[in-house]
């Protein structure tokens, strides 16, 4: 940082946002805006004159080398801060609200929607709806686009915001407008090939509803969806989650084996082919397809460096990989351990594999043994296999009175992001003292899976 000119002035009573104010909850220390005096309460106004929409405004406002920060004091005295600095130096603040906007909810009504299949009585925040192409870019959620106007790709355009998800479900337009239940769903497809055309990046998904988008119109939509390489990087394709909660919604069945197959053979189909031509696989079919076919997951090339492991594609190859890998490159001390009881717990999807690693494990370390157990989903019903929509109290009751050793280990997915709590509010210490045992949670790569059972960190 070169120079920092510091304008003080008073002028109560101006509101320059329309919407939301940005708070700073966080100075970070030795930052500028530590040396500036900005604290946690002070607003921020403007930035050169401009008033800032967006966690994107701001970021694209202080790239440049001479800035202007106009910031407001709880007082309600502004300073304007004149600051000469590196092109790509921060200010160095955390904001409250961390997209510096409102959140843009869903204004579809899709036929497979997940959150219209939820019970009542969870946690308000649970039932919101996002459809919002910031976090697309922020937090890798997808977005339908029906929300978005000329503007909001322009944007994008303009601040190169990249990589954007887009939930196509099908690229016929009246299908897409049937299936969204908007009647300008099929229309804002457009925008699609102005992002190509602009070569901002982009991945896919379908989810795929049996009798509605699957077979023909599977078929159109991978090949349409070519068109769009190379910066559409990816599309996943789904199977529909159908929950037991779905009294006087659109009528949908659950895939069978046979229709599984039928999936994976056009998807396959489409792989070989894309890959002569561009190189990659394009289009992936999640781990579910390949579990309810009975079919071998495919090799790790296959999956085009996991472009889509939050959509659980290629989740368990790629945990299959690590776990070989931390076996193989485990130090002699593990083979000391002294004999060790513990519980792994897991949803139905996954349990296979988890339950061969298990005993990969204590073929190789004869002093483990440990108990696998997949716990059926009752709180949203059977056919919802994997652990991340598993609840508190489906794995407690299910797990009363079983042998679980002197600890258990969850996959972190089935805790809200960075809380302790699962789904229906049950926290980690309620289930501890249910079972009267030691819970842990593992993180989701082989890596933590051997060390969290061999326990590592204390080797």
């Amino acid at each position: 940082m070169q120079d920092i000119t510091l304008i003080k002035s008073m002028s109560r009573g101006r509101n320059y946002m329309k919407n939301v104010q940005h708070i700073i909850k966080t100075v970070y220390p030795d930052s500028i805006a530590e040396e500036l005096g900005i604290e946690a309460g002070d607003v921020l106004l403007k930035i050169n004159d401009n008033e800032i929409v967006d966690i994107f405004d701001y970021q694209y406002l202080m790239q440049d080398e001479y800035v202007e920060v106009l910031v407001r004091k709880p007082s309600g005295e502004e300073w304007l801060l004149e600051i000469d600095k590196e092109y790509d130096e921060e200010l160095g603040v955390e904001f409250e609200n961390g997209l510096m906007d409102e959140y843009r909810s869903c204004r579809n009504k899709c036929i497979f929607c997940f959150i219209d299949q939820m019970p009542k009585g969870l946690r308000d925040t649970l039932y919101f709806k996002d459809d919002d192409s910031r976090l697309s870019f922020l937090q890798g959620n997808y977005v339908t686009l029906t929300n978005m106007v000329d503007d909001d790709i322009e944007r994008i355009i303009r601040y190169r915001l990249s990589p954007i998800n887009i939930s196509f479900h099908t690229t016929n337009p009246e299908l897409r407008c049937k299936m969204l239940n908007n009647r300008f769903a099929g229309e804002v497809l457009a925008y699609v090939r102005r992002l190509c055309d602009a070569e901002i990046t982009m991945n896919g998904q379908i989810v795929l509803c049996k009798g509605i988008n699957d077979g023909d119109e599977l078929e159109r939509s991978i090949s349409d969806l070519t068109s769009y390489l190379p910066y559409l990087e990816s599309v996943s394709v789904v199977p529909v989650g159908l929950t037991a909660y779905r009294e006087g919604l659109f009528q949908l069945e659950p895939f069978t084996k046979e229709d599984a197959c039928d999936v994976l053979e056009c998807i396959h189909r489409w792989q070989e082919k894309i890959y002569k031509e561009y190189g990659t696989h394009f289009v992936h079919a999640s781990d579910e397809w390949y579990i309810l076919a009975g079919e071998e997951l495919p090799e790790e090339e296959r999956y085009d460096g996991y472009l889509q492991l939050e959509n659980g594609v290629g989740m368990l190859r790629l945990m299959l990989e690590e776990f070989q890998d931390a076996m193989s490159g485990l130090n002699d001390k593990a083979n000391n351990q002294s004999t060790a009881e513990l519980s792994l717990v897991t949803g139905k999807l996954a349990f296979p594999y988890i339950k061969q690693m298990a005993e990969t494990m204590m073929q190789s370390f004869p002093h483990l043994n440990i108990h696998v157990y997949a716990i059926t989903n009752e709180f949203f019903g059977e056919l919802i296999t994997v652990s991340g929509l598993l609840t508190g109290q489906d794995i407690i009751r299910q797990l009363k009175g079983k042998a679980l050793g002197e600890r258990i280990l969850l996959p972190q997915n089935v805790l809200r992001s960075g809380e302790d709590y699962f789904l229906d509010d049950i926290t980690l210490s309620d289930m501890e003292k249910a079972l009267q045992v030691k819970v842990d949670i593992v993180k989701s790569s082989g890596h933590d899976f051997v060390n969290a059972i061999l326990q590592c960190n204390k080797l």
